[in-house]
């Protein structure tokens, strides 16, 4: 009981409780096994019960994505492009094509609508800031930005994100809902178009005034690519690896029982003479 109350280490708990666990409930199945069928068989026949078993709970994870998962899709950075602080650094990182025409007197709000309007022209999607995929390529470029030092936390604000690529193939007759034979994907990439926002002193008892943005300063870019994760992979590797496991072991125990009649019909003869 003495080792139960270990609580001051979370992996040698962890370990212990594991360990307990099996010793329980694999061992006890086993020794109920062994008092009728003797002790290796027991063993033979208990190991192949316990990968059915994972076989099963191995599909079951596979099919629903969940237990035993591995990581989830993410926004990752483009190397060495993933802060562009300028309009020119669009082009040379590879989020655009071709520049837009800006005039030599254009503002900073009117160069940045000429580059908006390049993203669309260019086959980008504008996110609807109301949509989950707008919050999460907005953490994700958030953590990026802060990072390299571009803005400070509470600097800037997120206020576009362009979307591109990211499309399954092969789609049955072309139809999206027909995608169950889809295993491959186009890249996908995203840009967020972080402004800087003007500084806003508060005053004692009084309500926060909301940040407006900066209309004097460059605004700048985050390009990012999207990372599927794994998340089904330790499923399916317990699925494939527990069913070659039973296989094998089911053909041990099948080799057995023929074995079995054999020297039994054998026996039998030699007794009969």
């Amino acid at each position: 009981m003495n080792l139960l109350a270990i609580g001051w280490e979370p992996e040698l708990r962890g370990l212990l409780t594991v360990v307990i666990s099996v010793v329980i409930l694999c061992g006890s199945i086993y020794m109920i096994m062994a008092t009728n069928m003797g002790s290796r068989l027991a063993f033979l026949v208990a190991l192949t019960g316990l990968a059915g078993w994972m076989v099963l709970m191995g599909a079951t994870w596979w099919i629903y994505g969940i237990g035993l998962r591995g990581p989830d899709p993410s926004w990752q950075p483009v190397p060495g492009a993933t802060v562009l602080q300028d309009t020119e650094a669009l082009r040379s990182g590879g989020a655009l094509e071709q520049l837009p025409q800006v005039p030599d007197d254009a503002t900073v709000v009117e160069e940045a609508q000429l580059v908006a309007q390049q993203f669309v022209d260019e086959g980008y999607i504008v996110l609807d800031p109301a949509s989950p995929a707008f919050g999460q390529a907005q953490a994700s470029a958030s953590v990026y930005i802060e990072e390299q030092g571009a803005f400070g936390p509470g600097e800037y604000q997120i206020i576009e994100v362009f979307d591109i690529g990211g499309e399954r193939f092969p789609l049955i007759a072309g139809r999206e809902e027909l995608d169950f034979l889809a295993f491959w994907h186009t890249p996908h990439y995203v840009v967020a178009e972080a402004a800087p926002i003007i500084q806003v002193r508060t005053e004692p008892g009084r309500a926060p005034v909301p940040p407006s943005v900066d209309d004097t300063r460059q605004r700048q870019y985050v390009y990012m690519i999207r990372d599927l994760g794994a998340r089904r992979q330790p499923a399916v590797v317990l699925t494939l690896g527990g069913g070659a496991i039973f296989l094998a072991l089911c053909y041990l125990l099948h080799r057995r029982e023929q074995i079995l009649r054999e020297n039994l019909s054998t026996s039998k003869a030699v007794a009969t003479a």
